[in-house]
């Protein structure tokens, strides 16, 4: 009976440890190492026991970092003694972030690495000086080299430099300018990145320093490094500290900046925005105003719609965003009027209620002052009065008592009835005279306008951090407002006859009225008009019956059939139309995003772009220097995260960098576009997406990754839409009709476009 032999058992290829790295080690001059890190030991010994394979001594003198463009060190968790010294997240556990195939590098200490370069900036050769600040400029990006060359008083030596140093290099300018222009490029750059780590507080500088810097943006205007840095400095100086603020709106003037936007740099008009917005924001309520009346004489308005709005390129988002900044904070001077009640004793006011009556009725002379005159005269005041629409006919005064909109909406009144006097006029006569009862009362349309405009427009609200919705039209005009409030108190007007409302039940005339009215001044708003004539133009367009239209064709559009078939029909191509929601967002994904690094110090362009593996496993992520144009490719993205290590992804005030942020916790917009992967035991890598659509796309993406739902609004929207375009399909009549796989193709361009006719 021959022998039965027993079948070798195969061996079961085991993964490997969680906490084990496979790494590459660089040291200059020696080959580089292949090394596994557990994660488990201290830094301290691995460090050691790479220094013993290249029998390097003193293994306390040296650190691992990045062998990437960062170069950042690589650190565990600070003491709490150290954490409590900063006041942002500085000191994190960053070892976590390695990944398998990382590169790193052996280098010095962060301590010597500032040590050395705070000896090497102070050198007397002026080659080893420029080399030394570009070299300190880079380093300062690593919040963990700032703090050990903070701890070294390197701010005070770099303020030193600033304020004394230069002036002796100043004299060798003439002989050898390049080098000046790059030293003080370089020292201002350091300054910035250092001071960005908000380790140190800017309330801590002298006036000298600040004269010095404010000289920088008159002197180095051709330098457009040393003017970008020395605004960004001013800005921060002005958001960071009131005492700052003071001292600084000393040293420069509108006058100063303005020549800046005049240029074609878009960076430093960028800049130069950001320090007026600064100043605007920060300058008491008393001095608001003041300082609006200088922007006005300097004519900012048509220079920054001259040579910014409408120069020959593209706005980027950073200066759309301060564009936003600035037409809502000049929206936010509004504020005052809007929240001030009309006193019926002020003779003042109650004159411009005399002056809109005179306008509309163009009175005669006065009676005399007999006893019997007087009471003519009240009863024609009444009369008068009831024709302009106010609900109090005998004291209009109290119709303004009620806040918001206050006295803004007196002074809309009086604004339209003075530069649009025949538009105004009409609308008075026009309504005053109608026997039917559908006249639109002005005085109470008014007020309720103004009330609605003042939030489309969010007047009183301080300015998002991350919005960037300016409309270019209230750049044409010096009162913008009130030329915005003329053109939609004639629509209101238009629209209260198209819907035949009577002022019986001004109430509900007024609601039904208003919210037509609403949908036409945003649907105008989302077209961006150029020109308040376009805006006027667009809104013309938009009238009753064609809202009816378009609200019409979307409710036929979201039509939510309730028949049992149709029922059945939905629910049983659903999850088709899911995946293919579900590639769409991958496809996103694959392609990737750039994000904007918040803070809550300063706004300023720094970036990470992050993108998905084509094969849906790995996650590539790195920062960027500036916003890129089209995709960035996988392999210039250094850091990697497996997505089979992502745990969960958290979104909104249950993010981990909302929690540490106080600043943004406390910004509802900043919150809604926040959200975090999860991964390890705390690893986590955190996101502002750039809109509302990216944020859905990417929480919709990331969910899916994960075999979990897309519960995003914009999934909702997309799935109705396809369902309902799916549905109709295939309930069309297609009996031998031919539904072709491909798109058909593009008609060739024709010989001429003769016939094309702009209607603008």
């Amino acid at each position: 009976c021959p022998a039965v032999v027993a079948p070798k058992s195969r061996s079961i290829a085991m993964p490997p440890p969680a906490d084990i790295v496979k790494v590459a080690i660089e040291w200059p001059g020696a080959f580089p190492k292949l090394m596994e890190i557990d994660q488990k030991k201290p830094l301290s010994s691995i460090i050691k026991e790479v220094c013993d394979g290249w029998s390097l001594a003193n293994h306390d003198q040296f650190a691992l970092q990045h062998a990437d463009s960062s170069n950042f060190y690589i650190t565990e968790k600070a003491s709490t003694s150290t954490i409590q010294q900063i006041s942002c997240t500085a000191y994190q556990n960053n070892r976590n972030e390695i990944k398998n195939g990382a590169i790193l590098r052996l280098t010095t200490s962060p301590a010597q690495n500032a040590q050395q370069l705070h000896e090497r900036i102070q050198s007397s050769s002026m080659d080893a000086k420029l080399e030394a600040l570009k070299d300190l400029a880079n380093y300062s990006r690593d919040i963990t080299f700032a703090q050990e060359f903070i701890n070294l008083d390197g701010i005070s030596l770099l303020t030193q430099m600033v304020e004394s140093g230069t002036e002796r290099y100043q004299k060798l300018q003439k002989i050898m300018k390049p080098c000046f222009g790059d030293m003080l490029s370089f020292t201002l750059t350091a300054f910035v990145e250092l001071m960005d780590h908000g380790i140190v507080s800017w309330d801590t500088f002298s006036v000298a320093f600040i004269k010095k810097i404010a000289s920088y943006v008159n002197k180095f205007a051709s330098d457009i490094s040393i003017l970008q840095r020395s605004l960004a400095i001013l800005e921060s100086m002005v958001l960071n500290s009131h005492d700052l603020y003071q001292k600084v709106a000393q040293e420069i003037t509108i006058g100063q900046l303005i020549p800046h936007l005049q240029g074609t740099d878009q960076e430093i008009q960028t800049y130069t925005i950001a320090v007026i917005n600064a100043l605007f924001l920060k300058a008491p309520d008393d001095k608001r105003q003041e300082m609006a009346n200088i922007l006005a004489q300097k004519q900012l308005r048509s220079i920054i719609l001259t040579h910014v709005i409408r120069a020959q390129r593209a706005i980027n988002n950073e200066m759309a965003h301060q564009l936003y900044v600035l037409q809502v904070l000049t929206f936010n001077l509004l504020e005052d009027r809007m929240m001030t009640k009309m006193d019926p004793q002020d003779q003042a006011q109650r004159d411009i209620i005399f002056e809109l009556r005179r306008i509309a009725f163009d009175a005669e002379s006065e009676p005399n002052n007999s006893s019997g005159s007087i009471e003519k005269r009240k009863s024609m005041y009444t009369r008068d009065y009831k024709k302009l629409g106010f609900i109090n006919h005998v004291n209009p005064a109290m119709d303004f008592t009620q806040t918001p909109p206050g006295m803004l909406a007196l002074d809309n009144m009086l604004y339209f009835a003075k530069h649009h006097q025949d538009a105004y006029i009409r609308i008075v006569l026009e309504n005053s005279s109608r026997e039917d009862k559908h006249e639109c009362p002005f005085g109470r349309s008014s007020i309720e306008l103004t009330k609605m405009l003042c939030e489309i427009l969010k007047v009183g609200e301080l300015p998002s951090e991350t919005c960037n919705d300016f409309h270019p039209m209230f750049f044409t005009h010096d009162r913008s407002f009130e030329e915005f409030f003329c053109i939609c108190i004639q629509l209101l007007n238009k629209t209260w006859k198209e819907m035949r409302a009577t002022s019986e039940d001004f109430n509900k005339a007024r609601k039904r009225v208003m919210q037509v009215v609403k949908e036409q001044i945003m649907r105008a708003l989302t077209t961006k008009p150029s020109s308040l004539d376009q805006f006027k133009s667009k809104l013309q367009n938009l009238s009753y019956t064609e809202i009816l239209k378009i609200r019409q064709s979307e409710r036929m559009n979201q039509e939510d059939f309730q028949s049992r078939p149709i029922l059945e029909l939905k629910e049983k191509i659903q999850p088709e139309i899911l995946e293919l929601i579900k590639q769409q967002r991958l496809n996103r994904l694959v392609e990737g995003t750039c994000f904007r690094k918040l803070n809550s110090r300063r706004r300023q362009d720094k970036f990470w772009y992050c993108r998905l593996s084509p094969n849906h496993k790995v996650l590539h992520y790195g920062d960027l220097e500036e916003t890129p144009q089209g995709e960035v490719p996988h392999d210039s993205l250094q850091d990697k995260l497996p997505v089979a290590d992502i745990k969960a992804v958290v979104t909104g005030k249950d993010c981990p960098h909302m929690k540490e942020k106080g600043a943004l916790k406390q910004n509802k917009e900043v919150l809604e576009l926040a959200f975090s992967i999860l991964y390890d035991s705390s690893g986590q890598l955190n996101f502002i997406a750039p809109d509302k659509h990216e944020y859905c796309v990417w929480t919709d993406g990331l969910n899916a990754l994960l075999g979990k739902d897309m519960l995003s609004d914009l999934t909702r929207n997309d799935l109705d839409t396809l369902l309902s375009m799916e549905i109709k399909l295939r309930l069309l009549d297609l009996e031998n009709i031919q539904i072709p796989d491909a798109p058909p193709p593009i008609p060739k361009e024709p010989s001429n476009y003769d016939f094309v006719y702009d209607c603008n």
